[in-house]
């Protein structure tokens, strides 16, 4: 069942990253309280993480909505076994897509991926299963890390709309994962949070002004 979290100025790591890092306690404070639900059902996340790749949010949830009604309303591996590839590229993935997800449902029927599993494995174990995957890369895992099992140091550095945030907070051009990693390390153990601010931030349209600062 999907719980309620909410971030807000009382939360320990708020707190904590607040005087870890200045420039992002401003964002925070720009950005003020976030309320998130949980997303419990792994496999329907999984599947909508590919249907996701190199698309809009607009048009990711027309083409995820059409799946889940080919699916009855229930993105489940039994589902969508039920479908075929031309089906699926009738609902608007391509055939490389289409494969994808279904490779992961067989995955989820036979056993070789077993999503009971993940509660008690590492950030970089779970990395490790999802990217064998085909179709699952390192940036859909992350995303699964964050938004699916709600892992709280995930660093989405690969993703564009993180670095569009943080380009921006932090007035620089070097988007080289090193260096992200040297400037983001005080945010531990806490990335993903602060990763979800800079989503937030992005989606709020704070990255289309200038952003200033004073110590």
């Amino acid at each position: 069942m999907a719980e309620v979290q909410i971030l807000n100025s009382q939360h320990p790591a708020i707190q904590y990253l607040c005087k870890k890092d200045k420039r992002l306690a401003k964002l925070i404070d720009m950005v003020g309280e976030i309320e998130y639900r949980t997303q419990p059902d792994c496999f329907a996340r999984l599947v909508r993480s590919i249907i996701n790749q190199m698309l809009s949010n607009k048009a990711a949830h027309v083409i995820g909505g059409r799946v889940a009604a080919l699916c009855g309303g229930s993105i489940t591996p039994e589902n969508l076994l039920k479908l075929d590839r031309e089906q699926l590229r009738g609902a608007g993935l391509s055939y490389a897509k289409a494969d994808n997800v279904l490779g992961i449902a067989k995955a989820a029927t036979d056993g070789s991926l077993d999503f009971s599993n993940f509660p008690t494995m590492s950030d970089d174990e779970v990395m490790k299963e999802l990217t064998h995957l085909r179709g699952i890369g390192t940036w859909s895992a992350k995303m699964f890390l964050i938004f699916t099992l709600n892992r709280m140091d995930v660093l989405p550095y690969e993703d564009v709309a993180f670095l569009q945030t943080y380009a921006w907070l932090y007035k620089t051009k070097d988007l080289q994962p090193a260096s992200i990693i040297k400037r983001c390390k005080k945010w531990k153990p806490y990335s993903s949070i602060a990763a979800r601010y800079f989503y937030y931030a992005l989606d709020m349209g704070f990255t289309k002004k200038a952003f200033h600062f004073m110590k």
